[in-house]
């Protein structure tokens, strides 16, 4: 790997971890009281799949261990904004779907986030981040095959 190659890598990811954390600490300050990231993220994934998951799935599908998960759900189910059930199939499984209150929260959440978000895109410029979004997404399908 040259210098400037070396560089040019370090700085992407600078560029990338910085903006991560400032945009978890905007998303934090802005979401409802009681809400984390993590509890948006499973809520707002099981809103777009219209199915139940596993436990496990769901850890794989974020990219956590399946005690994080069970943290993140424990704390979900504690707030009604899921529903956990035996798998009828295999006993030894769990299946997590949202429920009614999980889907009102997820809206409360949406409402609360989207004009910061918003804000963003119309400072950079909306033709600058759908310049960007094919490069992000390939970075991170890369990242996914690791």
């Amino acid at each position: 790997m040259t210098d400037d190659t070396n560089a040019l890598a370090v700085s992407l990811f600078s560029e990338m971890l910085t903006s991560d954390q400032l945009l978890r600490n905007r998303l934090s300050r802005v979401l409802p009281k009681g809400m984390e990231i993590s509890h948006f993220s499973v809520l707002n994934h099981l809103v777009f799949i219209h199915a139940e998951r596993t436990p496990a799935q769901l850890a794989k599908t974020f990219h956590v261990t399946r005690g994080a998960m069970t943290n993140t759900l424990n704390k979900l189910e504690w707030a009604g904004y899921i529903h956990i059930r035996p798998d009828w199939d295999d006993a030894r499984r769990k299946m997590v779907a949202i429920s009614p209150a999980g889907k009102r929260a997820r809206e409360q959440a949406i409402d609360a986030v989207a004009p910061m978000i918003n804000e963003l895109v119309d400072d950079v410029g909306p033709d600058k981040v759908r310049a960007v979004l094919p490069v992000l997404r390939e970075l991170r399908l890369r990242l996914e095959d690791e």
